[in-house]
């Protein structure tokens, strides 16, 4: 039986539990803007994979206000966030927020198409790999951020891709009558056939939030 609805959903949000009040300020901003950030219980999932994993280093692909680096950073005292956003103006607004959390040190924002920056040189030449990425950008994108990123990774990282399922849109055409998303949704199905047939990563594709894929590499 599918027990995953719209009652579902309310009742586990209403369990849902801010990390601080100031994080909980961004993210009532973000939503009264209808600015797409983690919903809460993707947050949650994430946040107990990092808690698990105690990863040093995490890659982000798409920061907009900085909230979901910023609760990355906070669930694991000891890694260092790199975040990257295209957009300039929500780069500007993430900078402010991680600042204004004392985050600054421990966060870096980079500013930028991500396809161009995982090939530069600041990526060629990371000290370390990173021990978790989590791709929340274009989503029509994510096979490239996904294959770009795996060089970058250890044996044993995570790769977390969130909103997946699109609203169902990667279901069923139903969801998307004026056809508007079909190179995306076709191109998010070809990237999740991808992630469930290769072998160099386990993979598993959850309903939670707008759906999230986690691949854990193999050595």
């Amino acid at each position: 039986m599918n027990i995953i609805n719209d009652k579902v959903t309310d009742y586990i949000n209403g369990l849902y539990r801010p990390l601080n009040g100031e994080l909980e300020a961004i993210r009532e901003a973000a939503e009264r803007e209808h600015v797409p950030i983690i919903l809460r219980d993707t947050e949650t999932l994430l946040l107990s994979l990092i808690r698990l994993k105690r990863p040093s280093r995490i890659l982000e692909i798409g920061t907009a206000v900085g909230y979901s680096a910023a609760c990355m950073a906070l669930a694991c005292e000891n890694c260092r966030v790199v975040t990257i956003e295209s957009d300039s103006g929500m780069e500007r607004r993430a900078r402010s927020n991680i600042r204004r959390l004392g985050l600054d040190e421990r966060i870096q924002v980079l500013q930028g198409k991500a396809q161009e920056l995982l090939d530069g040189e600041l990526f060629r030449n990371a000290p370390e790999p990173y021990d978790l990425v989590f791709i929340d950008a274009a989503k029509s994108h994510y096979r490239t951020f996904w294959e770009k990123t795996v060089p970058l990774c250890g044996a044993g990282a995570i790769i977390l891709c969130d909103n997946v399922l699109m609203r169902g849109t990667t279901v069923s055409e139903e969801y998307d009558p004026k056809n508007k998303f079909r190179t995306s949704i076709r191109r998010m199905r070809e990237f999740l056939a991808f992630l469930s047939e290769t072998q160099i990563a386990d993979t598993s594709i959850l309903p939670v939030g707008d759906g999230v894929s986690i691949s854990i590499l193999k050595g």
